[in-house]
């Protein structure tokens, strides 16, 4: 998940203008990601994006101020907040966020499997990439925390949400980077509830897998 949003706003259809924005910036991002594949992460340099996508390189400036940025903008960051504000006034608010959490990262997967294993396996191997996407995520720690104020009762400033927000975005990350340094060999959604279970629960002895942990179904 990034702090960037590529998509119209909820609920209104986007008009002529919205549409072709979103064409051309999926353009771009298709041709970006298939001069990796073929050719490696350097090799695609903007030039040779802006050939690929049948832009221009100021057109690739236009939406994605830096290469890091192609590779990691999506379309799933707004579920977090919208959906975290949506979830039952009545159920415990931690419950709520591992739902919305593990939505937001099952959209990602399993509408653009491949693209959220390049994605993470990019962070792991190029340092601009990484740094990126932490620069993405503090952005994206801010937006949570107004939601987790509102949900909590508490001062969206406050320090108490400020770390907790920050680090669950650090979390986040970390686990992407565990899943792709491990081949992406196990279930994404499994390792994410994990990760979530350590901030609810702390760390516990031994094994986390065998602590039994219990998983919130939807």
């Amino acid at each position: 998940m990034t702090a960037h949003r590529a998509s119209a706003a909820p609920g209104s259809p986007p008009g002529l203008r919205e549409r072709k924005k979103m064409k051309t910036r999926i353009a771009i991002r298709d041709a970006t990601y298939r001069l990796i594949q073929e050719q490696g992460y350097e090799a695609a340099t903007i030039e040779r994006i802006a050939e690929a996508a049948e832009v221009s390189p100021s057109t690739v400036f236009r939406y994605f101020p830096a290469k890091e940025d192609i590779v990691l903008t999506d379309e799933y960051d707004p579920v977090l907040e919208e959906e975290l504000r949506a979830r039952p006034a009545d159920e415990p608010w931690f419950d709520s966020l591992r739902y919305v959490v593990t939505k937001a990262i099952g959209l990602g997967l399993a509408e653009e499997p491949e693209v959220t294993r390049l994605r993470t396996r990019l962070m792991v191997e190029v340092p601009a990439v990484r740094s990126r996407m932490m620069e993405s995520m503090s952005v994206t720690g801010r937006l949570l925390c107004r939601a987790i104020g509102e949900r909590t009762g508490r001062d969206p400033q406050s320090l108490e949400v400020r770390v907790f927000a920050m680090s669950l975005m650090g979390g986040l990350m970390e686990t992407s980077l565990y899943w792709a340094e491990g081949g992406h060999q196990e279930d994404y959604t499994d390792v994410v509830d994990r990760a979530v279970s350590v901030l609810e629960h702390g760390l516990t002895p031994g094994n986390p897998e065998a602590a039994g942990t219990p998983r919130m179904t939807s």
